[in-house]
């Protein structure tokens, strides 16, 4: 007899089906009454009466198929395989789902019977309820199933609840809105419910359809999400408070249960929310709705953080109100900033003394734990967080204390003005709303910055460090000419320590969301060389790579447009790596500048190349010991070299002799060295892999059998590009790892990535080297012991299959013309397999076809037919030789030069011709006539 099973809880044998046709369990822990229940499976079918599109008699259906089912959940494999194949053979019968939807939503069955049932359920929806797939589920069974699956969110076991969910969300990501209108609006009414249960089951089910369809890619569908979004925005917010409210309520009233239960609540329509905000808008931070919906979210963590607070942090909370009160807090702020920041004696001397050492000093990480101004500093940053309603006016009337002119011989006032300064920049994100530093800035700092005597630097560099810590709060655009004229006069500065920091404020200003290289480039050649003067001057290794970051960011920014001046920095950054040689840090921060110099140089890079590309061979030879510093720049080095190369020279091909040992690292860096593979690849194939080829598919061969699913993939797509540049030597030249991939496809590789790219690659080998393809499935054939025609219509079999394992339209397409090169064929397994062919055909139509509203026919959006030098805006960078690379190579594939369209005209046509009309017809039936119907739409006109 069965045994008992606690409500809510499931079989721990059975687990989600995979696409393949065996549901994966571990040891089954009950029984079953197996004879009787055997007997009766063949006299199951012939009950199982199907006319047009339903079961003749539900009931009795659903009586047999709970019966199979109930066998299906048997430890003994006697009774388990029948009912296995049983039900294997009824997945494609009309009205199957039907009895599955009645048998899952009948709370009195066994729960182990209904998920197994739910589970059928879902994974037919994967197989069949496409329109175009093979055995497709018919329109009316599917108006049925909809209507069902949303009649009642009451299902008590969460377990299945969850797959309810999920699987209306996979119907919802094919057929709404279109098909299921009532979805969305049924969905909103049900999640406002008195029941629990009801209004619990609704709002997950909201929650899978909304991750779903956020998923979705293509641009019609991206419209979609967009109109939904903003159509139900609103809704989810107020849905998210009622239930973050209601939370609030029951914890503060100590009802735990109730609490979880609005909690979960509250959770979902937060997720929900995340989707729409993330997904729902090309620019979310222009809709009132969402900026009030993310101001909300850091109000409700204050009460969430209050509301879980024990008595011990309830008490800690009195001790600190009552000893922080206005006077204490006012005074604090007061001695902090007129006592605790003010520049010792020690510290003047050493500006004047040891100038690099001094800014060191303060800017120095960790210093502030160990010396008393940095650390008074952050006291006062926390408490000024923490009160910053009643340190305010405090610091606002400080700041208005030091109007007017200072004297120059009254040193202590010069102090007390640069530490008052001090305070109004550390606090600069509280004072948002009370200061109008622009007019501050007009007013006041820009005649300070411009007084030159000796004893006002101190004000000079503290001023120009205060506009460094505005920049990014409140500044407004138009201003920046100014600041830039400032700059530049101050980086003329005779005080050392003054010049470095208006380098490292030039910084903070250029790296600024709002910077526009429209209003610095009056000031760049300026600029480039008194930083690059400053470079020179400064001695200290700490100063040197200060002074070459904000060098770095400068270049970075302004991109092609820094060409005319780099001629001096490129000339002394030899000098400065030879003088660098103990220092690794000061050789990362080289690289870095290297880095945005072969950007900004793009083709004219290669000029570099006698002392670049040394650097890049000393900073990747995993033999020199200071790889460990120098790795993961001069690897970004070395692909930006090579995506700017206009051509491959003998030198840097000679470099990827490192890159054997770095595959052999299996490191965090391995992404980028496949990026580095590639664009060797896009740059000169033939002479590259002629030279690598046999190296590389000995790497990746030993780094697939101890690589993660997502290496898998980067290395698959290496081999897929080479197939893409050099069709013809390509698949020789990896020959050693097809028949793995090729297998990996006939045993049903699991992993949807890994599986599309396997199809990617042997769909590139179809198409393109069909001699090969025979060779390959030769081999295939002979390695495992089967026929020749077998191994090809299993491998056609899964693909058909496995098709929605393939998200990128291009892979889509490459699928389908690869399958049509297989026709006109008198071959009986491809002929067999020719309803498969067309399904998968007009899918990819229904991904690549777009509807000319002018002439209202249909054009491949794939096709490109020339290439275009694309326009670079000012927020975007140029195209590197390597984009460029890619455009042509895609004027070349057959991707985007063969029109699916025509294709599959062509193909259907000399098919016709081989077998004539009357076989040709016998050969259509094998298709589904809905398929036949939209296939012939999409041919008209040929």
């Amino acid at each position: 007899m069965c045994a008992c099973i606690p409500e809510g809880q499931l079989h721990p044998g059975l687990h989600q089906k995979n696409r393949g046709q065996q549901i994966q369990r571990d040891p089954p822990w009950f029984t079953f009454p197996t004879a009787e229940v055997i007997a009766s499976c063949g006299f199951a079918l012939s009950l199982l009466c199907f006319t047009g599109e339903i079961f003749m008699d539900l009931n009795s259906a659903s009586t047999i198929v709970l019966q199979v089912l109930t066998q299906a959940t048997s430890q003994d494999t006697a009774v388990l395989k029948p009912a296995e194949e049983q039900l294997k053979q009824w997945e494609t019968q009309p009205g199957f789902y039907s009895v599955l939807l009645n048998i899952f939503t009948n709370h009195t069955l066994d729960v182990n019977v209904r998920w197994l049932a739910v589970l059928y359920f879902k994974n037919g929806i994967d197989r069949y309820w496409r329109r175009v797939a093979p055995h497709a589920l018919s329109e009316e069974e599917k108006t049925t199933l909809r209507a069902g699956l949303i009649t009642n969110f009451n299902e008590p076991v969460n377990q299945i609840a969850t797959q309810i969910s999920v699987l209306i969300a996979k119907v919802a990501r094919v057929d709404c809105p279109r098909q299921w209108p009532e979805l969305i609006p049924t969905l909103l009414e049900s999640v406002k419910v008195q029941d629990d249960l009801r209004q619990h089951r609704a709002l997950l089910t909201f929650y899978h359809v909304t991750k779903t369809l956020a998923s979705k890619r293509l641009a019609a569908d991206r419209k979609l999400f967009y109109d939904l979004a903003s159509g139900i925005y609103s809704f989810a917010c107020s849905l998210w408070n009622h239930h973050t409210d209601t939370f609030l309520q029951q914890v503060c009233t100590g009802n735990e249960a109730a609490a979880t239960n609005s909690l979960e609540r509250t959770l979902l329509s937060l997720k929900v929310l995340r989707k729409l905000t993330v997904h729902g808008f090309v620019e979310p931070h222009w809709s009132v709705e969402v900026m009030g919906f993310l101001h909300a979210v850091f109000e409700r963590l204050k009460q969430f953080l209050e509301c879980n607070s024990s008595p011990e942090t309830l008490e800690a909370h009195k001790i600190k109100t009552a000893f922080f009160t206005y006077p204490t807090l006012m005074e604090i702020c007061r001695r902090l900033v007129t006592h605790y920041f003010l520049l010792t004696k020690e510290e003047l001397t050493m500006w004047e003394e040891d100038p690099e050492g001094f800014t060191v000093e303060e800017t120095g990480g960790d210093s502030w734990k160990y010396s008393l101004r940095p650390c008074t500093e952050v006291l006062f940053i926390d408490i000024f967080h923490e009160y910053n309603q009643a340190l305010t006016p405090v610091l606002l009337e400080m700041v208005r204390g030091l109007q007017g002119s200072t004297n120059m011989e009254d040193t202590s006032a010069i102090l007390i003005k640069d530490a008052v300064y001090n305070a109004v920049g550390l606090a600069a994100y509280e004072l948002f709303d009370s200061v109008d530093f622009d007019q501050w800035f007009k007013n006041q700092l820009l005649a300070e910055l411009q007084v030159s005597h000796n004893r006002y630097k101190p004000i000079r560099r503290r001023v120009i460090w205060l506009i460094g810590q505005w920049i990014s709060v409140k500044f407004k655009s138009d201003l920046r000419p100014m600041l830039y004229e400032a700059i530049r006069n101050l980086l003329q500065d005779q005080d050392l320590v003054v010049r470095i920091e208006t380098a490292t404020t030039l910084k903070l200003t250029v790296d600024d969301f709002e910077f526009r290289t429209d209003q610095f480039l009056p000031y760049l050649e300026s600029m480039f060389t008194l930083l690059f003067q400053l470079l020179q001057e400064v001695t200290q290794c700490d100063t040197k790579m200060h002074v070459l970051h904000v060098l770095s960011c400068v270049i970075e920014r302004v991109n092609m447009q820094i060409r005319p001046y780099v001629g001096c920095l490129v000339q002394y950054l030899p000098l400065l790596w030879k003088q660098s040689e103990e220092h690794n840090m000061l050789r990362c921060a080289i690289l870095t500048t290297l880095i945005h110099l072969v950007q900004g140089l793009g083709t004219d890079s290669k000029n570099l190349y006698p002392f670049l590309l040394p650097v890049i061979q000393l900073s990747t030879d995993v033999s020199q010991p200071p790889h460990v510093y120098l790795l993961e720049d001069g690897l970004e080095l070395w692909l930006v070299t090579l995506e700017n190369s206009p051509c491959l020279t003998p030198e840097l091909l000679r470099i990827f002799q490192n890159m054997s040992a770095l595959l052999e690292l299996s490191s965090e860096n391995l992404k980028n060295c496949f990026k580095i593979i590639n664009a060797y690849i896009f740059l000169s194939s033939s002479e590259f892999l002629q030279m690598y080829a046999a190296d590389l598919c000995r790497s990746f061969c030993e780094l697939l059998e101890d690589i993660t699913t997502e290496g898998q993939v980067q290395v698959l797509k290496v081999v897929e590009n080479v197939l893409k540049v050099n069709p013809v030597l390509g698949p020789q030249m990896f020959q050693p790892l097809l028949p793995s991939i090729f297998k990996g496809i006939l045993d049903g590789e699991r992993y949807p990535v890994v599986m599309s790219t396997y199809l990617g690659i042997v769909g590139r080998v179809l198409l393109q080297n069909a001699s090969f393809f025979s060779l390959l499935l030769s081999q295939m054939a002979c390695e495992l012991g089967q026929e020749l025609d077998q191994i090809l219509s299993n491998m056609i079999e899964m693909w058909v299959d496995r098709m929605d394992n393939i998200t990128q339209p291009e892979r889509r397409k490459l699928s389908a013309l690869a399958l049509l090169s297989l026709l006109p064929s008198l071959n009986n397994v491809i002929q067999d397999k020719f309803c498969g062919i067309i399904n998968i055909s007009v899918e990819g139509l229904h991904d690549v076809m777009t509807e000319d509203p002018e002439t209202g026919t249909y054009k491949d959006c794939m096709l490109m037919s020339h290439f275009e030098e694309p326009i670079a805006t000012e927020d975007e960078e140029p195209p590197t030789e390597q984009d460029k690379r890619k455009k042509m190579l895609a004027l070349k594939d057959p991707v985007h030069t063969v029109s699916l369209q025509q294709f599959v005209y062509e193909k259907l046509k000399a098919q016709q011709e081989i077998l004539g009309e009357q076989g040709f017809q016998a050969l259509m039936e094998t298709v589904d006539t809905e398929i036949v119907a939209q296939l012939q739409e999409f041919l008209q006109g040929f």
